[in-house]
């Protein structure tokens, strides 16, 4: 199952905790809402390991009963996902720099990103190009189109987030929050599944394997 980030009021997200994805018991511990105080303060225990997290509410607004907004202020985690096993070494430092500060620098958490994913487009096009050209060769060689959307996607966001005007990150966490699965996906469908694939291929018998390359070869 993929990585469920915690989250207010969910039946379930993977535990802060335990790591396993678990049902979760939602328990209000103070309501602090009233003339002088707006505040509310709430548990979710884990159903597999039985420890909790505990959550704080605000409201979005000084409007009177205005919704609230929450967050996990206990254990300070980041919800976001950790790297795909199979990102290369030299993108691991890049990812788990920005994980660190994505919460509080949305900004510098999407220009790291940004920055990862011109490794990766490095490593499938040709060294020395631009992220963006690099992405136009692998398009050219047949990168899927919701791969192309990916590596654009962090590429643009990414330089947008250093380019007051354009788009503002920190008005909209949750993107930069996207960015991080976007990379995951890539580094699952491009380093992954072909791995995956080829480990089964190499457990064909010799005589098969050149059977089908004799099949599929050019007949002139």
């Amino acid at each position: 199952m993929d990585y469920v980030p915690p989250s207010f009021n969910a039946d379930g997200y993977n535990c802060p905790f335990c790591k396993a994805y678990a049902h979760v018991r939602w328990i209000g511990l103070y309501n602090g809402r009233n003339d002088f105080i707006d505040e509310n303060i709430t548990q979710a225990q884990c159903s597999k390991c039985s420890k909790s997290s505990i959550w704080r509410g605000t409201p979005v607004t000084d409007a009177p009963r205005a919704p609230f907004t929450w967050e996990m202020i206990f254990p300070r985690i980041s919800s976001i996902p950790m790297p795909s096993e199979d990102l290369p070494e030299q993108c691991k430092a890049d990812y788990m720099e920005a994980r660190d500060i994505a919460a509080q620098s949305p900004r510098a958490a999407a220009a790291l990103l940004r920055l990862l994913v011109e490794k990766l487009a490095q490593q499938f096009g040709e060294p020395g190009n631009t992220i963006d050209k690099n992405i136009g060769l692998m398009v050219q060689k047949g990168l899927p189109e919701k791969l192309q959307k990916a590596f654009d996607s962090v590429r643009v966001i990414g330089n947008a987030a250093v380019h007051p005007g354009i788009m503002d990150v920190e008005d909209n966490p949750e993107v930069v929050t996207s960015l991080f699965r976007l990379v995951n996906i890539i580094v699952e469908k491009m380093i992954t599944e072909p791995k995956e694939i080829d480990a089964v291929f190499e457990l064909l018998p010799d005589s098969r394997k050149a059977g089908i390359a004799a099949r599929d070869t050019p007949k002139t």
